[in-house]
């Protein structure tokens, strides 16, 4: 079987961006690696901790290196638009992590672009390679379901990590920047289906109280072109120590030949402990307590990586190299995620429904 051979920039060496970093240099099929970052010596660190031929702060010389053949841009959320387009440009495959951009505005910048170069492109919704996710993504396509009617769904975490997210983009609130994971997941169990409203409502005080204008909790009503509704909200100001590594969640599905439920809370899953449990995205903080698969990209098992970031860049990655079916969010895909995430925020400001 022939493989072709694969140069990989990945932009932004912070924990996304490492990970699939990481992950890219045990691929078969990648033959170059390059990382960037602006704080120059977290692309070094990154660059030893998974042998890239190189590592740089210049995100653009990179993108345009002759042996880079596909980029893998994983910076803060309002740093996405200048490397994709440039890759785009050059006519180069991209993996964006999620959300597309921050604004609709340069979502259809990057739309017009890829349709204009004809470049691949997609964006990673990693929680669609949850394995619970992708089974009922199969029961909903076998039929088991029927026409589905209703969605009802909640993820909740710690205010410690919102205030990490925060502090790297304070345009990425626990709706657009988390919530999106399962707006992405009710569009496609209703593929094909138009979102057409949004109603939403929240309300908080820890974030307030930190100095970040953002919701604690906020919760919305999608209705589709259907008549399907949709029902997510979503909780990010649990105590710092409560047992989540990454988001709790719980999905349940019903349509008029089943229903579904999914339950990700992963407390099946408790460690307690007098050696400390760290948080891999909170620096400084160890647990006692911990639900240990609740990391939402995945967790380190002997020296791998597993979990759904581990899957989606792999499967991107063969993709790439060997054409293996790609079932990653498309440009449009996001856009329509982040146009009901912004309309979210939106309804919820001005206590109005939006009509997308």
């Amino acid at each position: 079987m022939i493989a072709k051979e694969l140069g990989i920039a990945v932009i932004g060496s912070g924990r996304i961006g490492s990970l699939r970093a990481i992950l890219s240099s045990g691929h078969p099929a990648v033959k170059f690696l390059g990382v960037s970052d602006k704080e120059i010596n977290y692309a070094k660190k990154l660059s030893e901790k998974c042998n890239a031929n190189l590592y740089t702060d210049n995100n653009s010389d990179l993108i345009s290196h002759p042996d880079v053949n596909a980029v893998i841009v994983s910076t803060s959320e309002h740093e996405h638009l200048a490397s994709v387009m440039q890759a785009l440009e050059l006519g180069k495959p991209v993996l964006v992590e999620k959300p597309i951009a921050l604004t609709l505005s340069d979502a259809d910048k990057i739309i017009s672009k890829v349709k204009e170069t004809g470049t691949l492109m997609r964006v990673g919704y990693a929680q669609r390679f949850k394995r619970r996710y992708l089974s009922g993504k199969d029961q909903v396509i076998s039929g088991r379901i029927g026409d589905i009617l209703a969605l009802n769904g909640r993820a909740c975490n710690t205010r410690a990590q919102g205030i990490e997210i925060l502090k790297r983009s304070v345009h990425a609130t626990p709706v657009v920047d988390v919530l999106t994971y399962w707006v992405d997941v009710a569009c496609w169990y209703l593929e094909g289906i138009k979102p057409v409203e949004v109603t939403a409502r929240g309300t908080g005080s820890v974030f307030r109280d930190a100095g970040y204008d953002v919701n604690d909790t906020t919760w919305a009503l999608i209705t589709f072109e259907n008549g399907a509704v949709v029902n997510l909200g979503v909780f990010f100001a649990l105590p710092e120590h409560s047992p989540q590594l990454g988001m709790g969640v719980r999905i349940e599905v019903f349509g008029n030949e089943g229903s579904l439920i999914l339950n990700d809370d992963h407390t099946d899953e408790l460690l307690i402990t007098n050696k400390g449990i760290p948080h891999a995205y909170i620096p400084n903080l160890d647990f006692k307590t911990a639900f240990l698969s609740s990391s939402t990209p995945g967790n380190w098992h002997l020296g791998d990586y597993w979990g759904p970031v581990a899957d989606e860049t792999r499967v991107w990655l063969d993709h790439l190299s060997k054409g293996r079916a790609c079932p990653m969010a498309t440009v449009e895909d996001a856009r329509k995620t982040l146009e009901i995430t912004l309309a979210m925020e939106e309804s919820a400001k001005n206590y109005t429904t939006i009509r997308l």
